[in-house]
C-alpha cells in the first residue's frame, strides 16, 4: 500500500513539475525557436498580424466600413485563413496550459483600465500597420531573417516603452477615477480541480482534429495540421514559461530585471545561425518574413507600437496567450488591436504609403515607407551579416545586464 502511495505521490510531484511549476524563460526561449524553425523547415512562418488583421477585416465588414476603406473580405473562415488559424492556436495552447496549471481565472481589471486597453490596442494596430506586424512579424521575425528592418523595430520599440511608461506613470500620479478593482470572481473549488481534466481533454481533441486534417487528401488541409500543432505548441509553451515581448522591452526600464530580455536574445542568438542555414539551403524564402517598411515604417511603427503595448498590458503573442488565461483587459486590446490594425492597414493603403511601387525594378518590394531589406544581400554575403547581427545581440546584452546591476535606465 505504501510503495502504490508512492507510486501516486510520485506521479503528482512530475505533474506538478511540468505543467504547475512555471518554466524557466530560457527553457521556453529555446523551445520557442525550435518550433518557429520547425514552421520555417514546413515551408512557413510564424505570424500575428496579419491573423489580427483579417479579425479586423470581418469587423469592418460586419460595421458595413469595408467598402469605405476599400478592404476586400477574405471569403476564408477563421479556422482556415492560415494565420488566423495560427492565432486561435496560440490562444487554445495556452487555455490548455492554463487548464492544466489550474491557473484560468477570469480576470476584470479596474475601469480605467479598459480605457488603457482600448488606447493601447489602437496604438498597437496603427504601429504594426505601420511595421508591417507586430512583435513578431515587425521585430522578431525580420531579424531571425536577417533583415534591419527588425533591428530598426526594435530600436523604435525601446523608444516607445520609455515614452510609454512615462505616460503610464503621469496617467498613475494624475488619474484617480477607475481605479478601484472590481469583486473578484472565484471559481468554484470543484471546477478548479476538473481544471486539468478539461485540459487534457481539449488536448486530445486538438490532436484528433490535426491528425484528421494531416490525412485528408487535400493538401491545403494537411499543410494547415501543422499549424494546428505548432500554433498549440507556440501557445502552450508562452503560457509555460511566461514569454511575452512586451516584458523582453519594459521590464529593464520599469524594474531593472533582464532575464525575459536576456531568453529573447539567447532565441535569436539560435535562431539566425540556424535559419541562414535554411536560407541558404533554398529551403524557405527570407523574403516571406521580411515587410516592406525598412526603415521609416519600422521606426515609427516600433515607436507607437511600444507606446501602445505599455498602456494595454502586453504584446500581440503576449496578449493571446493572457486571453487564454482570461484576462478581460487583453480580450478589449485585442478588439481595438484587430480593427484599427484593419482600419490603419486600408488608410495607408489607400494613401499609397504602403502599397508596392509599380515602377520599381528592384527583386523586392519597395514601398513609400520602406523596402524590403535583407543583409546577406546588402553586405553580398553571410559572414558580415552573422557579424552585425551578433554583435547587435551582444550590445543588448550588454546594454540590459549592465542595468540589472546598475539600474540607471529605468524609468518608474
Amino acid at each position: 500500500m505504501s510503495s502504490g502511495n508512492g507510486w501516486v505521490a510520485g506521479f503528482k510531484a512530475d505533474y506538478e513539475k511540468i505543467f504547475v511549476e512555471e518554466w524557466s524563460h530560457y527553457v521556453g526561449a529555446i523551445l520557442l525557436i525550435m518550433i518557429i524553425l520547425a514552421m520555417m523547415v514546413n515551408g512557413t512562418v510564424w505570424g500575428v498580424f496579419g491573423g489580427v488583421r483579417y479579425w479586423g477585416d470581418q469587423i469592418n465588414g460586419f460595421l458595413g466600413l469595408a467598402p469605405i476603406l476599400g478592404i476586400h473580405v477574405a471569403e476564408e473562415g477563421p479556422l482556415t485563413h492560415r494565420m488566423s488559424l495560427m492565432n486561435i492556436m496560440l490562444l487554445l495552447g495556452a487555455f490548455t496550459a492554463a487548464l492544466m496549471s489550474r491557473q484560468f481565472l477570469v480576470s476584470r481589471p479596474p475601469k480605467l483600465e479598459y480605457v488603457w486597453a482600448a488606447l493601447g490596442g489602437t496604438l498597437m494596430g496603427v504601429g504594426a500597420a505601420l511595421a508591417g506586424g507586430c512583435t513578431t512579424g515587425g521585430f522578431f521575425n525580420p531579424v531571425v531573417h536577417a533583415s534591419p528592418a527588425g533591428w530598426t523595430m526594435w530600436f523604435g520599440l525601446l523608444i516607445g516603452v520609455v515614452i510609454g511608461l512615462k505616460l503610464l506613470l503621469w496617467t498613475l500620479e494624475n488619474i484617480n477615477w477607475g481605479m478601484n478593482p472590481p469583486p473578484t470572481l472565484n471559481t468554484p473549488g470543484g471546477l478548479v480541480k476538473v481544471f486539468p481534466w478539461i485540459g487534457f481533454a481539449v488536448l486530445i481533441g486538438i490532436a484528433i482534429w490535426a491528425y484528421e486534417w494531416y490525412t485528408s487528401p487535400d493538401r491545403v488541409w494537411a499543410s494547415r495540421a501543422v499549424i494546428v500543432v505548432l500554433g498549440f505548441a507556440i501557445g502552450f509553451v508562452m503560457h509555460r514559461a511566461r514569454l511575452c515581448f512586451a516584458r523582453a522591452f519594459r521590464e529593464p526600464f520599469m524594474t531593472a530585471e533582464g532575464d525575459m530580455t536576456k531568453a529573447v536574445i539567447l532565441a535569436l542568438a539560435i535562431g539566425i545561425p540556424i535559419a541562414s542555414f535554411l536560407f541558404q539551403k533554398n529551403v524557405i524564402d527570407p523574403y516571406t518574413a521580411i515587410p516592406a517598411a525598412f526603415w521609416i515604417g519600422s521606426l515609427a511603427g516600433g515607436v507607437i507600437f511600444g507606446v501602445g503595448m505599455i498602456f494595454a498590458g502586453g504584446c500581440a503573442s503576449g496578449s493571446l496567450w493572457r486571453m487564454g488565461e482570461g484576462h478581460v483587459k487583453l480580450w478589449v486590446a485585442m478588439l481595438f488591436f484587430a480593427w484599427m490594425g484593419s482600419t490603419a492597414s486600408a488608410l495607408l493603403k489607400k494613401a499609397g504609403l504602403t502599397s508596392a511601387d509599380p515602377y520599381s525594378e528592384a527583386d523586392y518590394e519597395v514601398t513609400a515607407l520602406g523596402y524590403q531589406a535583407y543583409w546577406p544581400s546588402m553586405f553580398e554575403g553571410w559572414g558580415l551579416t552573422l557579424l552585425v547581427s551578433g554583435a547587435l545581440l551582444l550590445a543588448w546584452y550588454a546594454f540590459v545586464r549592465y542595468n540589472e546591476s546598475t539600474e540607471k535606465f529605468t524609468v518608474l
